[in-house]
């Protein structure tokens, strides 16, 4: 079997939703260069959904991002779910498999969100060894996303940074980095967005989401993936390329969705920061 396909650092791509499945298809050569799918979207389904998907998938990389693993949550992990996720995975040659950093069920079943969890050695212990499990299981590294809260758990422990490199360096996974997600957060709880992305590991870092979100406050931003890009994330995405490079780059809008067009736009927008961070790298 060939193995999985590769995204080129420079790469941008789009969120697959249903609901742009036709206009994904019919969108011109070089619009995007990789989607992004959830797996349990699409494993088993048919008809023209089914076909449609297929479509897509013979003609761009399809980057998988899970919901449903539940990596810090209490119960054991699914592994009939994770058969089929590997074979799906194989069948795609997927270029990235991740995760959220977070818990999403508990042991009656899943909570249909995306819970914190304790920034504690016991959580890292926890999630470090799930993540393991997961990457044996699937014979592929994953990405771990951060995720944003809004409030922490008791015991709070470390700072969110700390608790994301210790569970980078004791799982040997990579970072799904969602740069929306970090200036949601350090504007909810009051750290440095830039200090928290200098403080990564850049060898890790698989591929960057951004993303939409609401101002509700000052102090108070809610993650929500219904609107346009803001200025901030826009910023802290051309300080991660400073820091790091390029990287895979992709958009997610899952609310409000507006036409192709537009989704296109701020595609350009990634493109042009991109170009910008590798003209100041080479001037450097």
């Amino acid at each position: 079997m060939t193995g999985p396909a590769r995204l080129a650092a420079d790469a941008v791509g789009l969120g697959l939703r249903r609901a742009l499945l036709g206009p994904l298809r019919a969108a011109p050569g070089g619009s995007f260069d990789f989607l992004e799918a959830a797996p349990e979207n699409w494993i088993g389904v048919g008809g023209a959904l089914g076909d449609g998907f297929e479509e897509l998938a013979t003609r761009h990389p399809i980057v998988c991002h899970g919901l449903s693993l539940s990596l810090g949550g209490p119960g054991p992990l699914d592994e009939t779910f994770l058969g089929k996720l590997r074979r799906f995975l194989d069948r795609l040659r997927s270029p990235i498999y991740s995760e959220h950093l977070s818990a999403c069920s508990d042991m009656q079943g899943q909570l249909y969100d995306l819970m914190p969890l304790p920034f504690t050695d016991v959580a890292i212990a926890h999630v470090a060894t799930r993540i393991r499990q997961v990457q044996d299981v699937l014979g592929r590294r994953i990405a771990v996303e951060n995720i944003s809260y809004y409030a922490t758990l008791a015991p709070r422990g470390m700072p969110e940074i700390d608790f994301i490199l210790d569970v980078l360096d004791r799982a040997d996974c990579d970072l799904l980095l969602d740069i929306n997600n970090v200036v949601v957060n350090a504007t909810n709880h009051g750290y440095d967005a830039g200090e928290f992305i200098r403080a990564l590991p850049g060898q890790r870092i698989a591929y960057l989401h951004v993303a939409g979100h609401h101002d509700e406050a000052p102090d108070l931003k809610i993650d929500t993936h219904g609107a346009a890009v803001s200025d901030p994330v826009w910023a802290l995405l051309g300080e991660a390329y400073r820091v790091f490079g390029p990287r895979p780059t992709l958009l997610e809008r899952d609310f409000n969705l507006p036409p192709l067009d537009e989704l296109l736009g701020e595609l350009d927008t990634v493109r042009a920061q991109l170009s910008r961070a590798q003209r100041q790298r080479h001037a450097a």
